[in-house]
């Protein structure tokens, strides 16, 4: 087996040069003192740090005015509560009638009235903030996502609460008065929100907060997952960005070896069998052999259960969360057309991969969320570029010219390599201009409630 988890060189790997914008201290020494278990606050000013090149204020501006974003992009809250999305959607006119549409003079009449305007998704569709989330997501090994909170003076957009995933809060402009209290559920999951203890959530937050703190442009803020928090802007409009990091957990492996026995379970004959004509079910008694003989043999397929087969299905289920580089569809086509042997392939960076024997001659190339079979003469040639990164068509090792071009083309067209001079500037590279959302695709990134 060949695996190539980031697809980025291994200094890139070593260096976390996105988690190391989020941190004051070494990412081994974070890793084992603070991730998933204690807040940590970062000061800008220590360092000249600055994260006004992934968002600023007039960056929102433009997403809100010209943009053509829709709900739920966008989500606006005053005091805690959530304002019905048609206060501030309307159709965008002709040629563009889709009724979810962001207005921006109705955006402006919240906000000026105090209200808290939330961008969602931001990982899909600024270009900084893309490069940015995947970066994280490799440096951390765990699926990102970014929400942008805009705060009004003197404004609370969300009352005590905590989220189900971890985050990093990364304040870009103005201030912003966070306090931070103890959980009252450690690690909690996404089956368990912190709606439903209210009346927990508002008692702990009355007790002394761990962290009691004014955020200023540059700070960062790390919470793992329960922690309560809150924040206040003080006298000018505040904005942040909330990186959400979704940890891949145990109870995911479980989740994923459960989903595994009942597969496998489904081919007992036993545990298929009906049960006696007539029961009565609301009698527990009556059907008490039953359900025992039932969790008996799903117990014994739990023990059959192969821990690698479960592990599996869990990276299937990570990788499928988390976003390669983007391609340039029309480009790399046209580059794949004009391969060359001295064209250079490069594996797209952060697409993680794996490479096994499939049986039959041929093997498989686990790819981000796909699979993708090949035969088992390209073998030695796939593990070569998997290794290296990149490499020229013509050094492709194990095949003649023609086969040769014929796997370089394939890996172009089917999004797992890139051509050297045909990928786009890098996200957020000094005359790229965003992303144009248009009234197209929808985010459904609503977590990291501020």
């Amino acid at each position: 087996m060949t695996e190539n988890p980031n697809s980025q060189g291994r200094a890139e790997r070593e260096l976390r040069p996105a988690l190391r914008r989020c941190i004051d201290l070494d990412p081994d020494a974070f890793a084992e003192q603070y991730w998933s278990r204690r807040p940590l606050l970062s000061r800008g000013a220590d360092t000249g740090r600055s994260f006004a090149d992934l968002l600023d204020l007039a960056a929102v501006d433009e997403l809100l005015s010209r943009r053509g974003l829709r709900t739920p992009f966008l989500r606006i809250a005053k005091d805690g509560v959530v304002v019905d999305p048609q206060r501030f959607t309307t159709s965008g006119g002709a040629g563009a009638e889709i009724a979810d549409q962001v207005s921006s003079d109705a955006v402006l009449r919240l906000f000026a009235d105090g209200s808290t305007v939330v961008l969602q998704g931001l990982h899909r569709l600024w270009p900084p903030l893309i490069e940015f989330a995947d970066q994280l997501a490799a440096d951390l090994g765990h699926p990102t996502q970014v929400n942008a909170y805009v705060t009004p003076p003197s404004s609370r957009g969300f009352s005590p609460h905590y989220d189900v995933h971890d985050v990093f809060v990364l304040q870009v402009a103005g201030e912003k008065h966070w306090r931070i209290h103890e959980p009252v559920i450690a690690d909690p999951l996404r089956t368990q929100p912190w709606t439903d203890r209210t009346a927990d959530v508002a008692a702990a937050a009355e007790a002394a907060p761990v962290i009691d703190a004014v955020l200023r442009p540059g700070d960062a803020l790390y919470l793992p997952r329960g922690f309560l928090h809150s924040a206040t802007a003080l006298g000018e409009i505040s904005a942040h960005l909330t990186v959400g990091i979704h940890p891949v957990t145990r109870w995911a492996a479980a989740e994923s070896a459960l989903d595994l026995v009942r597969a496998l379970a489904a081919g007992d004959p036993q545990l298929r069998g009906s049960l006696p004509l007539g029961l009565d079910l609301a009698d527990p008694e009556a059907i008490r052999d039953d359900v025992t003989a039932a969790i008996s043999g799903l117990r014994e397929w739990l023990d059959r259960v192969d821990p690698a087969e479960v592990a599996d299905r869990l990276r299937a289920r990570t990788w499928a969360q988390v976003r390669p580089e983007p391609v340039t569809p029309l480009s790399s086509s046209a580059a794949a057309a004009a391969l060359t042997a001295e064209s250079v392939l490069r594996l797209r960076r952060r697409l993680r991969c794996v490479l096994r024997d499939a049986g039959d001659a041929r093997v498989t190339l686990l790819a981000g969320r796909r699979s993708h079979s090949f035969p088992g003469d390209v073998h030695e040639a796939l593990t070569a570029l998997l290794s290296a990164g990149e490499l020229k068509v013509g050094d492709l090792p194990g095949l003649d010219p023609a086969d040769r071009l014929t796997l370089a083309r394939r890996l172009v067209t089917e999004a797992i390599a890139t051509v050297a001079g045909a990928e786009p500037p890098a996200e957020g590279a000094p005359g790229r201009p965003p992303a144009d959302v248009h009234d197209g695709g929808r985010g459904d990134d609503r977590g990291t409630g501020r």
